[in-house]
């Protein structure tokens, strides 16, 4: 198995019926009804695919292979679940996601780019949905995803021969995507688990303009995941 097809194989695995049909009995936080709540607080931290990921469960997450791009990502985040069946919650979150320096390979799409300053600080904000199936009492799987704000791209752009090519970037429109993910893990108590976890963003620079001309056109596409361990504490 090709390890791009990792997270994807993970999925289908963990949100298969045969996975749920082993469920039984009050798996979800017993301590609270159906329909009740709580918060939670989480935190992340693991390694990026060096930028390589175009679509969900795609990128190169070899960690024992250096890599120029990879970094240390980490993210936060906050919400509330309400318990919605006997083995099932239901809530909201939002964060913070930092996934470190990457490098940004084009600016024109397919087209290469003889780019400088090549290391862009990818992070953001971001808010959405989250799922939690308990499995057993002991074992769950999850799943989230909403929307993404990636942050600025101000960055200089040079042609092939290092002419600085004059656009303008950073602060601008363009910035508005998505996040998704997906994960399993240990209830080591009713209140705290952790687990693996797979978070993929979708990211973008944000819209460059040609001052010249007055164009204005998509910046490059920034979109990586992160391959790490999650932390959870629900109140």
């Amino acid at each position: 198995m090709k390890k791009s097809m990792l997270p994807v194989a993970l999925a289908a695995i963990a949100l298969s019926p045969a996975a749920f049909a082993q469920s039984g009995g009050d798996t979800y936080r017993p301590d609270l009804a159906v329909g009740e709540g709580n918060w939670f607080v989480a935190g992340n931290v693991g390694r990026t695919d060096g930028g390589t990921a175009d679509r969900f469960g795609t990128g190169d997450f070899n960690v024992f292979e250096s890599r120029e791009g990879r970094r240390t990502g980490y993210g936060l985040a906050a919400g509330y679940r309400w318990k919605l069946a006997p083995a099932f919650g239901l809530g909201i979150e939002g964060g913070y996601t930092d996934l470190g320096n990457l490098e940004v390979r084009n600016a024109f799409r397919d087209d290469s780019v003889d780019q400088r300053d090549d290391e862009n600080a990818l992070r953001g904000w971001h808010v959405g949905g989250n799922a939690r199936w308990h499995v057993t009492p002991a074992w769950y799987v999850g799943a989230r995803g909403g929307y993404f704000r990636a942050s600025d791209n101000s960055a200089t752009y040079y042609n092939s021969v290092g002419q600085d090519l004059g656009l303008e970037s950073g602060g601008r429109d363009g910035r508005n995507s998505w996040y998704a993910g997906v994960g399993t893990g240990w209830n080591a108590t009713e209140n705290f688990s952790v687990g693996l976890h797979y978070d993929y963003f979708r990211a973008k620079s944000g819209d460059l303009r040609d001052p010249v001309s007055g164009v204005t056109f998509e910046g490059p596409k920034r979109s990586t995941a992160l391959l790490g361990l999650t932390a959870e504490y629900a109140f």
